[in-house]
């Protein structure tokens, strides 16, 4: 049997742009043999999901998983928002979301995970996808919130089909009340996180870094006043007093009275149902948040195609 030296695994990955697992594995298949390792991985479909690694995958599913008082969401991306619509891709995302449970919110551990009903791991099961379905695809973020005593407030925004969609948010709180209250009341929280967007639960949770680059930024926007120092003083504790009604979640008015803090609202179901209520935390994910689209001029790809 041929050794399958690094080099040899170096070269075949960069004639095919396959990982160096799979390059790897494919030459121990072809017997050392570059060629025949080349049209292994093509059959398996590897190369060809290597070739569109490139392209901006920014589309796709939020995806949800609840089990007791564990809650998953994951975010996988791919390139058009056709894909989302694929019952294959929504049933990967969903299945994903469920193996999310058990990784603990960390992204290699739920990669290396088994896929159900394969002998692949959840990576190698999204690099099957990318061949099959003909679209890059990335695994690109996961987070697990779970609370002892208590219940997981969930809501999924323009839902595809249930616990997908393209907004997904998990609320966590903390309470000995009865479920179904906490179950109601945590769906409207969710609602509320979804359309608010908080950065964080309260003040004392909020990033110190972040808090004193916009101290800065509004005391020096109320200098540019010319008023005096004590006067400025004034402004800026009601510009931070208004930044925190912004970005602390318990701070910001419900949206879905639009009247009472949500702090309020948790007061209020705490006398209702008898028992201290508090947000231990959530999580929101926006599908394709943070990422640079590509910005597509069709008309001219319409024309550069017509005069080819």
């Amino acid at each position: 049997m041929v050794e399958v030296t690094a080099v040899l695994v170096k070269e075949l990955r960069d004639k095919t742009g396959a990982g160096m697992m799979d390059c790897k594995k494919a030459l121990v298949e072809s017997d050392g043999n570059l060629e025949a390792a080349g049209d292994w991985l093509r059959t398996k479909g590897l190369a060809a999901a290597a070739k569109k690694s490139g392209r901006v995958a920014s589309e796709g599913l939020i995806g949800m998983a609840i089990e007791g008082n564990t809650g998953a969401l994951v975010e996988i991306n791919a390139e058009t928002d056709f894909v989302a619509r694929n019952e294959a891709f929504q049933e990967f995302v969903s299945t994903t979301a469920t193996l999310a449970l058990q990784s603990g919110g960390g992204l290699d551990a739920l990669k290396t995970q088994a896929y159900p009903g394969t002998e692949r791991t959840v990576e190698e099961e999204l690099t099957h996808q990318i061949a099959t379905i003909g679209e890059n695809m990335s695994l690109r973020r996961v987070s697990v919130l779970n609370v002892e005593k208590g219940a997981i407030g969930s809501y999924i925004h323009n839902a595809v089909a249930p616990s997908l969609g393209k907004i997904g948010v998990l609320v966590a709180l903390e309470s000995e009340a009865d479920a179904e209250a906490l179950a109601g009341l945590g769906k409207q929280i969710a609602m509320h996180v979804a359309a608010a967007k908080p950065l964080s639960v309260s003040q004392d949770t909020l990033d110190p870094e972040e808090v004193e680059k916009e101290r800065n930024f509004l005391a020096e926007q109320a200098r540019e006043s010319g008023k005096p120092e004590e006067i400025i003083e004034k402004m800026l504790e009601g510009r931070m007093r208004k930044f925190f009604e912004e970005v602390c979640l318990l701070d910001q008015t419900f949206v879905v009275d639009g009247e009472n803090k949500v702090k309020n609202v948790l007061e209020t179901a705490a006398t209702d149902t008898g028992n201290p209520i508090s947000v231990a935390d959530f999580c929101l994910f926006v599908l394709g948040e943070g990422i640079e689209k590509k910005e597509e001029d069709f008309a001219a790809e319409v024309a550069a195609v017509a005069v080819n």
